[in-house]
């Protein structure tokens, strides 16, 4: 991983850092050996919000709900007994969540690999075929298929030609869900459907039952009934490269690479007509009350094409102690992306086919995109004691108008090995621990054409075809409208990343012992945004166009400490890493406020970009005399709304009422963590090995909310964390004492009250986790019996991915990597594999 200068020469999208990844590859006169990398598992969700399956905790909840809320409830107490007791139709549970997620979903995994070489040529040749179901039941499935081919050859002792094929098929296929919200709408269901409500009128599977809200029964989303979805990728790509050592400069060598890249997609959906039932018992008769009557059928078309020019001459030599290298970089990339999309309203769920009649929308389209770039580099190193690399590049994006198309960007790194000083090796003398010490840094300008705009946004012009295709009357014709698009993005150009890397590595104990520590300083300018001081008419219908006007910075620190060693017939090493890093707003186009605290509240200036502002809660009430006495107007209303066990916020300002002057910054606003580590441990012993990764994070914030603030949003499942809550100890009667809990007493899908309209410290929580990524233990068969058997190894393991995970967000259900208030974005799943590597 490159994330300093050293990037700048991987292209215009290197300003944000390059992962460098080395495929396999035949070696030099190496024997041919066939590999089978084969295992199965199994997968889980590892968190996710917990409902309450109980219909009578639903509907005491609920009756408490409405008490709280409106003085009175429709719920009877001879009614929720029958919930209670739960065995008349009606008044039964159900528990979705199982219904939904079957668990323990199968994969299988298998890839075979044959590599090998003479002395002029070497191969490597790999196949791989992933079967994958979903936690949701075997109609959500994945399959990919892989291939690779790497071929090196010597065609003359100067020549050297290579050949690279990856190619990748897949295919996704499940159930049609409205929208296409597949993954989406069964989570969304669990957090949806209330445990009174059934999958099938009369718990017959021959009829769907009508909850009201059909699109998250879950009974719906099958092949049968549903309909179904597809997506097919096909990718291909091909590196072609010849390397020649030109003659008569010893080390100058060309070498010349073509890359062609093509994908094809193809979706397909249909989603079905259906009808919901309702069962009457009186009659024994199931009578259509629900269902669907606005079927689709459509069909996409996706092409990416890609071809890659590159040229290259390197030279290197070594004159005594000094050597010394340079590089020159000619690239080209060139873009085409071709689509199609139809859709049509089907007259039927059985005819496959999209007819001309039926089509109700049709679009294409069709663009290009193009890059030009030119490296320079020059390397330098004296005695592996002193390094010096200089690199420039000249790059320019066909986003941008030609006068602002082209960007330079320098960069420059040195290096020091102190402990080759003779200086450094007396003072620290001959029994030194130390084996290598090295400092070193780099200052680099990278650039990125990633600013935000589509192509060919500088020039003037209309867009063809607006208001979704729907033609208007001009003098009695219907026409196909069109708009000027605006203002051209004419004087927006590349942003430029400017980076400072200072760090330093060493070795000491033989080796044994190894670190690297690094201070990352990154200022992005040119970043876009708008200026306003230029008057425009507001009858030209639009404002100034964006330009290169803000800028922003991050910086931190980050390191790894290694040990390794031996002891006995155990080898193992331990490895911990770690980084904090911080990121904040430097400069935005001439702020204006009208008053300080205005400044103070919305200010970007100088100021970190994580910064999540709200309320401090100082308590929650503990009786109603306690709410009648309290001087701070809470709710707005006298604090008429309040009820024993409701938030109390800190009156910031002192003004006796709390309002937006009383909000502070009070955590991190977004889920990009602070702090990062990790912790890596290997031990083998005679046969046996054993792996374990563990990574953390901390310094970012959740901001508790939706279904896991407020109760009974959209009259849907209630969360269980709120049945630890204030209540009273009868809920029909308001006079009986209060029982404290958790959380506020229940309002019925009241998201406006003051407990839950105000971010506070109350709902917002400091994340900090450590997850155990992998865990692994192999045992390999002793070579002395592979021998006889004539195999070159086999090794069987058993491993686990996301197995657990430490933190201080288990209590909610959620997973410690959030990126959702309400926990409804898709959890990491747990793995358990059992597999073989066996080489012949």
């Amino acid at each position: 991983m490159l994330k300093d200068a050293s990037a700048a020469v991987y292209g215009v999208r290197a300003a944000n850092g390059v992962v460098v990844v080395t495929t396999k590859r035949g070696k030099k006169g190496s024997r041919n050996t066939i590999n089978i990398n084969a295992y199965t598992g199994w997968q889980n969700w590892s968190r996710f919000p917990e409902t309450v399956n109980d219909s009578y905790e639903w509907m005491l909840g609920k009756a408490e709900a409405e008490v709280n809320q409106f003085g009175s409830t429709g719920i009877t107490p001879e009614e929720l007994e029958k919930y209670r007791i739960g065995e008349e139709r009606g008044y039964q549970s159900f528990n979705w969540k199982d219904f939904i997620v079957k668990g323990n979903a199968p994969l299988t995994s298998i890839n075979l690999s044959a590599t090998g070489g003479s002395e002029n040529i070497n191969y490597y040749v790999s196949g791989t075929h992933l079967n994958q179901q979903a936690v949701f039941g075997d109609e959500f499935t994945f399959k990919r298929t892989n291939i690779q081919s790497n071929i090196d050859a010597n065609i003359t002792d100067r020549l050297k030609i290579g050949v690279q094929i990856n190619g990748r098929v897949e295919t996704r296929r499940n159930p049609g869900i409205p929208g296409y919200d597949d993954y989406w709408l069964p989570r969304f269901a669990i957090l949806r459907n209330r445990p009174f409500e059934r999958p099938y009128a009369n718990d017959n599977p021959e009829y769907l039952n009508d909850i009201g809200h059909n699109e998250t029964n879950w009974a719906l989303h099958n092949f049968e009934t549903g309909g179904y979805y597809e997506e097919n990728w096909r990718q291909l790509q091909a590196n072609f490269t010849a390397e020649y050592q030109i003659p008569g400069v010893k080390g100058l060598t060309a070498k010349g690479t073509y890359s062609y890249y093509i994908a094809d997609r193809l979706q397909d959906g249909h989603e079905y007509t259906y009808e919901a039932f309702t069962y009457n018992p009186d009659t024994d008769e199931y009578n259509v009350t629900g269902g669907s009557t606005n079927p689709f059928r459509e069909r996409a078309t996706r092409k990416v094409f890609r071809n890659t020019y590159q040229g290259q001459l390197q030279w290197k030599r070594d004159f005594g102690d000094h050597s010394f290298g340079a590089l020159f970089i000619a690239e080209r990339q060139e873009f085409r992306y071709l689509g199609q999309y139809v859709h049509a309203v089907p007259s039927t769920n059985t005819l496959p086919l999209i007819y001309f009649s039926d089509m109700d929308q049709y679009d294409d389209s069709d663009s290009e995109e193009a890059r030009i770039g030119y490296i320079g580099q020059f390397n330098y190193n004296f005695r592996d004691k002193y390094y010096l690399e200089l690199s420039a590049r000249r790059d320019a994006s066909w986003k941008f108008a030609p006068d602002k198309r082209v960007g330079y960007f320098p960069s420059a790194s040195v290096g020091w090995r102190i402990t080759e000083e003779q200086f450094f090796k007396d003072l620290i003398g001959e029994e030194s621990i130390l084996d290598n010490f090295k400092f070193r840094g780099s200052y680099g300008v990278l650039g990125d054409d990633n600013v935000g705009i589509g192509a060919f946004d500088y020039l003037p012009g209309y867009n063809y075809n607006v208001n979704n295709g729907t033609p208007v009357i001009l003098d009695g014709q219907a026409v196909i409208p069109a708009r000027d698009k605006g203002q051209p993005i004419s004087n927006i150009s590349w942003f430029k990343s400017k980076i400072l890397d200072i760090g330093a590595d060493f070795y000491m104990f033989g080796s044994k012992l190894s670190g690297t520590v690094d201070y990352f300083y990154r200022k992005r300018t040119g970043l876009r945004g708008r200026k306003y001081d230029i008057l425009i008419p507001n009858e030209l219908g639009y404002g100034l166009p964006d330009e290169n006007v803000n800028s922003d910075a991050r910086y931190g620190v980050d390191g790894s400490l290694s040990y390794s060693d031996e002891v006995g017939e155990v080898s193992f090493s331990v490895t911990t890493s770690g980084s904090i890093s911080r990121s904040k707003f430097l400069s935005s186009y001439k702020p204006r406020f009208d008053n300080s605290y205005q400044r103070y509240r919305a200010s970007s200036e100088d100021r970190y970009n994580t910064i999540f502002w709200g309320y401090t809660t100082v308590g929650q009430f503990q009786s109603q005399e306690e709410i009648d006495n309290y001087p701070v107007d809470i709710d707005g209303r006298g604090n008429s709304t309040l009820l024993p066990g409701d938030l109390i916020y800190e009156d910031v300002n002192g003004d006796g009422r709390i309002d937006g002057y009383d909000e502070t910054p009070i955590g991190y606003n977004n889920y990009n963590p602070l702090i990062n580590f990790g912790l890596n441990i290997y031990v083998a012993y005679k046969g046996f090995d054993f792996t374990a990764d563990f990574s953390g994070a901390s310094g970012f914030s959740w901001n508790q909310s939706w279904e896991q603030r407020w109760a009974y949003q959209n009259n849907g499942a209630l969360n269980k964390i709120f049945l630890d809550r204030w209540r009273r100890a009868d809920p029909f009667d308001p006079n009986s004492e209060w029982i404290p809990g958790k959380y506020p007493a229940l309002r019925f899908n009241d998201g406006g009250h003051s407990n839950y309209n105000k971010n506070s410290t109350f709902w917002l929580h400091n994340v900090t986790y450590l997850r155990a990524r992998t865990i692994e233990l192999g045992y390999s068969l002793p070579k002395t019996f592979l021998d006889k058997i004539n195999v070159q190894k086999a090794r069987f393991y058993v491993n686990g991915y996301n197995l657990f995970s430490i933190d201080n967000v288990a209590e909610y259900g959620i997973d410690p990597e959030i990126s959702d208030d309400n926990g409804l974005q898709y959890p990491q799943n747990k793995f358990v594999n059992v597999g073989v590597n066996v080489s012949l």
